[in-house]
């Protein structure tokens, strides 16, 4: 009976935030090795089709850069990074291509399998992610700095009800395909579809003051805040990407962001649903 009733405590705790949210969009962004584990996966999938069900419109964003990176090597391409962007020529274009379709399908069968709607688009189909050859110290070759979103390839989805998975190519007034930052196509998809919030997966609780004790753990910041542990190194590394793309979705007119670890059983619904929450909010 307890239990029972501590299940019930936790839907109505609930309760004002699927109100509060009922119609509004989300922008996930999921990626890296977590995204390969199929486990912690097919929790955050279920997640995703619970939000859906609850009136929420929620957008997948995703990367897969190990799939690349593996694939790479297995193809005995050499993989080169300059400021945490992969240099990227023809070949390796159409690689990183075919390993972000082949993540796209699955993603999108497996939420089908969990009983919602799902659609998977390619970034550069119907302008949705348009893009310009990126400016560098080093010739990067085809990765794209984002020029614009066409956020009505999105809307016209979320208005069928279907979860709207989103695999980051761009297309260039040149025609040209680019590689672009996953982190980077989901901040700006984020801000076009003025979302409600924008969540990034990852595999770290969310950002410490001291990256070697986990009671430093920071559970809001804002902006300027952010920034500056950036500017003093306690943010660093791969969690850079992740703080920048927070802080540019703010600035493109987001409500709240999140950066929230995906091991730990739903914590995305954690995150949205209850008044502590589990990962770091970057807010204003």
């Amino acid at each position: 009976m307890e239990e029972a009733i501590r299940k019930a405590d936790v839907l109505i705790e609930a309760l004002p935030y699927i109100k509060k949210f009922h119609k509004k969009i989300i922008v996930i962004k999921y990626g890296g090795s977590i995204l390969g584990e199929e486990k912690i996966r097919k929790g955050v999938l279920e997640d995703i089709v619970f939000l859906n069900f609850m009136g929420l419109k929620p957008v997948l964003v995703h990367g897969g850069g190990p799939n690349i990176s593996e694939r790479m090597r297995s193809s005995g391409k050499k993989t080169e990074f300059v400021d945490g962007m992969r240099v990227t020529d023809e070949d390796t274009l159409a690689l990183v291509e075919e390993e972000l379709q082949a993540l796209n399908d699955i993603i999108v069968q497996e939420i089908s399998e969990l009983g919602a709607k799902a659609v998977g688009l390619n970034g550069k189909k119907a302008q949705l992610i348009q893009a310009e050859k990126k400016k560098a110290k080093i010739d990067l070759g085809l990765v794209g700095q984002i020029t614009d979103i066409n956020n009505e390839a999105v809307l016209s989805e979320l208005e069928k009800d279907k979860i709207t998975v989103i695999l980051p190519m761009g297309i260039g007034k040149d025609k040209k395909t680019y590689n672009v930052n996953a982190d980077e196509a989901a901040a700006s998809i984020a801000g076009a579809l003025e979302a409600e919030k924008f969540v990034l997966l990852t595999n770290v609780k969310g950002i410490l003051r001291n990256p070697e004790d986990p009671h430093s753990f920071i559970s809001t910041l804002t902006t300027k805040e952010a920034a500056g542990l950036v500017e003093d190194n306690i943010i660093q590394q791969g969690m850079i990407p992740k703080v920048r793309a927070c802080i540019e979705a703010l600035k493109k007119g987001v409500k709240k962001t999140h950066i929230i670890d995906a091991r730990i059983p739903h914590g995305l619904l954690l995150e949205i649903f209850t008044d502590q929450g589990i990962g770091t909010e970057i807010v204003k």
